[in-house]
Parts: C-alpha cells; sequence; structure tokens
C-alpha cells in the first residue's frame, strides 16, 4: 500500500463510535462549536454519529444533556442562529429571503424561529434592490438574447428572489414578451 493511499484512509476515516461519558461528550461539542456556529439539530447529529448505539436510551439521554449545558450556557442559540446566518446571507451573498428559508430548515431551525428571523433580515429590505446587487455581485448583465435571460432568471430563483421580482427586472432590461412568455411556464412562486 503506498504512502497515498494510507493518508487518504486517515484523512476521511470515520470517527470511532463508542461510549461517551457526559464530559468527553460535552468538550467535543463544544470543539465542534469553536469550528463554526451550529444549528441544535445538526450538533445532535454529529453527536449521535460518535456514540457507540446511538439509538440506545443512554446515548439520547447524553446527548440531550449536553444539548441542554449548552443551551443553558449559551453556546448554542437556534434564534441567534438563525439571525446571524440570515443576515450574512443577505450581506454578503446578496441572497434573496427564500433561499435561506430552504438553507435553514435543510439546517434544523424550526419554522417560528426561521420567520422571525427572516423577518428580522429582510423586513427593512426591498427585494428588487438585492436581486440587483446579487446580479451587480454576480458580473451579470443585460442579457443579449433568450438563453441568457433563461440564465439569469433560473440563478436569481435559485438566489431566492420571487418572481414578480425577476420580471419586474427583466421587463426593465426591455426583454422582448415572447421570451418572458416562455419563462413564465418555469414560474415558481
Amino acid at each position: 500500500m503506498g504512502f497515498c493511499a494510507i493518508v487518504m484512509r486517515m484523512a476521511f476515516s470515520r470517527p470511532k463510535r463508542k461510549q461517551y461519558s457526559e464530559e468527553e461528550m460535552y468538550e467535543y461539542a463544544v470543539g465542534a462549536l469553536a469550528r463554526r456556529m451550529r444549528t441544535v439539530a445538526e450538533l445532535k447529529r454529529l453527536m449521535r454519529a460518535r456514540v457507540e448505539d446511538p439509538e440506545s436510551e443512554y446515548a439520547e439521554t447524553l446527548v440531550e444533556l449536553v444539548i441542554r449545558r449548552l443551551k443553558d450556557q449559551g453556546y448554542l442559540n437556534d434564534a441567534k442562529y438563525a439571525a446571524y446566518y440570515s443576515s450574512m446571507r443577505r450581506d454578503n451573498q446578496k441572497f434573496g429571503s427564500r433561499r435561506v428559508i430552504t438553507e435553514l430548515k435543510t439546517r434544523g431551525v424550526h419554522g417560528d424561529v426561521i420567520e422571525k428571523a427572516i423577518d428580522s433580515a429582510y423586513g427593512e429590505v426591498s427585494e428588487e434592490k438585492q436581486a440587483r446587487e446579487y446580479l451587480r455581485k454576480k458580473r451579470m448583465t443585460k442579457p443579449r438574447d433568450q438563453k441568457e435571460t433563461a440564465r439569469i432568471f433560473r440563478q436569481l430563483v435559485r438566489a431566492g428572489f420571487g418572481t414578480r421580482t425577476i420580471f419586474g427586472i427583466l421587463k426593465k432590461w426591455d426583454v422582448d414578451e415572447e421570451t418572458l412568455t416562455a419563462l413564465e411556464s418555469e414560474k415558481i412562486e
């Protein structure tokens, strides 16, 4: 076996499943949170992947104890996570609210928490202005043909903007009615 094969095995090996004490699991969880912010659901998933028998009552109790301790100490808070995540995605990537909602759902954040975070982050933001900033960030300019128009439309949909906003921008760019009608069939709203 060559050196590269050994290194590759080491780099991608799964963590050993073992019986953890509460203190060991707590230390692991704090380390995971030190690397980056996580939601409760993400941290639970990480911890369950490490315990010997994740379905056992002991493992469930251990995970819940560690989660409770982290919440009590202020290290773990989905509301703060969602608010921070929403504002970062809005300001840095210029994403629309729909994209951020979807991403927070996949991270296991509760619907009420998402709604409050999105209202706070996007409440005063003009969706059209945000979409234009996204286009500027991606260096996208007025489309020259139907293919470019469709590409811009799809990219704006993936970025989390509503079709009403997208069509408004395309109309201001004087995209022909035939192209807009063709895109209407892809409408998601």
